[in-house]
């Protein structure tokens, strides 16, 4: 089943689950992450998205998969877009999100924008730390 395949109003759980590729348990998880990120319930209490839904769970999947964003992070940078208007056009085309955050470098992925958290940044440093570990074993390895 494709995005393009359904044509209604509303979407049950299971299908959005189905169209953006995420476990019914990740939408949930992300709903308490991303205060704007809140499909209506219908009376019987399931969760009913609407299209806008769908295109801001596609921006936080590509924020966080493609764009090695942290959950904090992503939701500071939807925060910022929402409160400068620019939310809307970002949820239209994810290449016009990039155009507003800029191009991804490898630095940029690795230092994780200004909202990275003390524990990420220390994982950050044991990272290049290792790699550079492993620069130097080679290094000797190639030596003997």
């Amino acid at each position: 089943m494709t995005y393009n395949d359904i044509k209604k109003l509303y979407f049950s759980i299971g299908e959005v689950s189905q169209v953006t590729d995420l476990k019914q348990y990740v939408l949930r998880y992300w709903e308490t992450e991303f205060p704007m990120l809140k499909p209506q319930k219908n009376s019987a209490g399931n969760r009913i998205y609407k299209e806008e839904d769908i295109q801001l769970i596609r921006l936080v999947k590509h924020l966080l998969y493609e764009r090695k964003y942290t959950i904090q992070g992503a939701r500071e940078l939807l925060t910022q877009l929402s409160q400068r208007d620019e939310l809307k056009k970002a949820l239209r085309d994810i290449q016009i999100l990039d155009a507003i955050i800029g191009p991804q470098s490898d630095e940029s992925a690795e230092k994780e924008k200004e909202s990275v958290s003390a524990g990420e940044k220390e994982r950050a440093l044991l990272l290049k730390i290792r790699k550079a570990l492993v620069e130097i074993a080679e290094i000797l390895q190639d030596e003997q």
